[in-house]
């Protein structure tokens, strides 16, 4: 069967579907190279949170990654069952619990790391490491000017 050409009509010129068909095949990159893992793309973030920031509660490290709450004690959940994230008590609130990543959890996480980091060249050779950088600035303009602190989809 032969592929139609389809006119996109004002997609073409929309930064919203350019951005959105970017993030996909990204997403299905780094979602490709973190399978072997089973690990997805917002479970990696929050275990880089942790491991930069230990001692993190839950509200701080949704907030910072811009995750509702809900969807946050789900991530956090999965991480705990799997033994790579634990919760300890707080001196401070009872009610509060400080994250940690396990031994096993840092541990892929260096791994996971060096998959980021050969996922993160593959996209830049698309690219040129010359637009690197304005590219993050730019979408770094472009969130700033958000009036929302969380994402949908985690």
């Amino acid at each position: 069967m032969e592929k139609r050409e389809i006119d996109m009509g004002s997609l073409d010129d929309s930064i919203g579907y350019r951005m959105r068909r970017a993030q996909i095949a990204i997403f299905q990159d780094i979602i490709s190279a973190f399978a072997e893992a089973d690990i997805r793309p917002a479970q990696f973030s929050v275990m880089v949170l942790i491991g930069q920031n230990p001692g993190l509660n839950q509200s701080e490290v949704a907030a910072a990654l811009g995750i509702k709450r809900a969807n946050f004690v789900a991530l956090i959940d999965s991480l705990e069952a799997r033994g790579l994230a634990k919760r300890e008590p707080t001196a401070t609130d009872r009610r509060s619990y400080a994250l940690q990543l396990t031994e096993a959890g840092q541990s892929l996480l260096d791994d996971l790391q060096r998959v980021q980091a050969e996922h993160e060249a593959r996209i830049v050779a698309r690219i040129g490491a010359e637009n690197r950088a304005m590219l993050l600035e730019l979408l770094e303009a472009i969130a700033a000017g958000s009036d929302s602190d969380q994402i949908e989809d985690a």
